[in-house]
């Protein structure tokens, strides 16, 4: 089958727009791919341990606080039910400003490591 191939060589030998191999183990050791990659981690990091918390609060509400997840909000609207659409509007809300994070903080670095990447080779 086609698919069956070996992968090919890591190459050493740049070639158009094809950085080596040391090229891309010196741009990860950079001070400017680490700076990339601390303004992915100090948003992403954050915000996945509070949204773990926040769900891990919702299920551990509804086992063991039945009494308040069932009081009613509005008529047969109850607390657990908007705490379940919440866990949907907080999904979105946190994909929304990572979307916007990236666009801002990591795209225009990332785009602009490639670049001289590209380049140089």
């Amino acid at each position: 089958m086609a698919t069956d191939a070996p992968p090919p060589e890591p190459s050493t030998e740049a070639g158009p727009g094809r950085p080596t191999t040391e090229a891309f183990v010196a741009m990860q050791e950079s001070e400017e791919f680490g700076e990339l990659r601390r303004s992915h981690r100090s948003f992403a990091f954050p915000l996945t341990i509070a949204f773990v918390l926040w769900y891990l609060l919702y299920v551990l509400l509804s086992n063991y606080a039945g009494g308040l997840m069932g009081t009613k909000v509005y008529g047969n609207v109850n607390v657990a039910f908007v705490f379940g659409l919440a866990q949907f509007v907080t999904t979105f809300l946190i994909a929304w400003l990572y979307s916007r994070h990236a666009a801002a903080k990591l795209d225009p670095r990332a785009e602009a490591i490639k670049s001289r990447m590209e380049a140089d080779a």
